[in-house]
């Protein structure tokens, strides 16, 4: 787990609220309860949040379960069942028990993978858990329906939980590419406010999109393709399941790079569009991902965010992003002519 400078924690020991005062390594925090200051490992210490949630009475875990094959659950039509736009979307259903004060805590989120565009589509999926592999599988998914993936533990919330894909065409189509990788972390903030979110709203689920239209094909393939480069056929290689990439003209297709972004929500959506607080803070983020990379892939020095002062949580969302990102030299936010304290500056290696 990762933990900042002015984190509110919980000593799991003790289960005293505290506060996280510096920083000693990557597995070690300073904390300070009730004026005392002493060191603690990242794994003695919680978020107040998480244990909010996870507070419920002790219960055997039942054992994990390894898969090759999974069929989906009988379900409605996906257009029927869930209130998304086109593309495919990871749902999470929160399923809810009773604590020994009967109140309703999460004890489980079912995961569902929602197709909701005309193609039939097969994907390989895993599940990973501290960036280690916990379940795979792989299989088919009908047009406009939905797959049951599995049931996630709250207490699998803390290990950084990474649901990857690799989607490809049941019938590949020509200017289409073969394969196209698409995934997404939890983050375990985000996952409850979403949960209180959707309590509050009397929703039963809640998504995220993985991709909204099934990609291009960067470049028409030829015999100058990499399949044929060097007089050498590929095409074995490319039947067998492997994605082969022309390097050197990978760069001239890409979206053009921006040294500044601008996150405000009124320059990201559509007039008369509306967005809950926790939409528009997931359409920010993606949008910063999205030209952060571009960024990288076309070298800039330098890379400006601008995200605002408000209550903090976008610029807080995107300094823990970059603290993962081992191609930042270093990141600011000080007081700039243009946007005061609203930006963050990045700089690379």
């Amino acid at each position: 787990m990762k933990f900042q400078i002015g984190d509110k924690v919980i000593v799991r020991h003790s289960n005293e609220e505290g506060e996280v005062i510096d920083i000693i390594n990557d597995k070690m925090v300073m904390v300070e309860v009730k004026g005392v200051r002493f060191p603690a490992y990242s794994d003695q210490i919680d978020f107040p949040y998480f244990k909010r949630f996870s507070e419920k009475k002790a219960a055997p875990a039942p054992p994990k379960k390894y898969v090759e094959q999974l069929k989906p659950e009988p379900s409605q039509s996906a257009r029927t069942k869930y209130n998304l736009e086109p593309g495919v979307w990871l749902t999470f259903f929160p399923v809810f028990d009773k604590d020994v004060f009967d109140d309703d805590v999460v004890d489980f989120f079912k995961v569902y993978l929602v197709n909701q565009t005309p193609l039939e589509l097969n994907f390989d999926y895993t599940l990973r858990l501290s960036g280690a592999a916990d379940m795979r599988l792989t299989s088919g998914l009908a047009p406009f329906s939905d797959f049951y993936l599995q049931n996630v533990p709250l207490e699998n919330v803390n290990d950084n939980p990474k649901f990857d894909f690799d989607f490809s065409l049941v019938r590949p189509q020509a200017g289409k590419v073969d394969h196209f990788e698409a995934s997404h972390k939890l983050k375990a903030k985000q996952l409850f406010q979403r949960v209180e979110t959707l309590r509050q709203n009397q929703e039963a689920s809640f998504s995220y999109p993985l991709f909204d239209t099934y990609p291009d094909a960067p470049f028409a393939e030829s015999h100058s393709s990499p399949r044929h480069q060097g007089g050498l056929d590929l095409s074995s290689l490319g039947k067998a399941g492997f994605k082969l990439y022309d390097a050197g003209k990978a760069r001239q297709h890409l979206e053009p790079a921006r040294s500044v972004v601008d996150l405000h929500a009124d320059k990201l959506t559509h007039p008369g569009e509306k967005l809950n607080p926790e939409e528009i803070l997931g359409l920010q983020l993606s949008t910063f991902e999205k030209y952060y990379e571009l960024a990288v892939l076309h070298h800039l020095p330098t890379f400006t965010v601008i995200h605002g002062v408000g209550t903090g949580r976008l610029r807080d969302d995107i300094h823990e992003i970059l603290n993962t990102k081992r191609e930042v030299k270093s990141f600011v936010n000080q007081y700039n002519n243009n946007y005061g304290y609203g930006a963050t500056e990045i700089y690379f290696k």
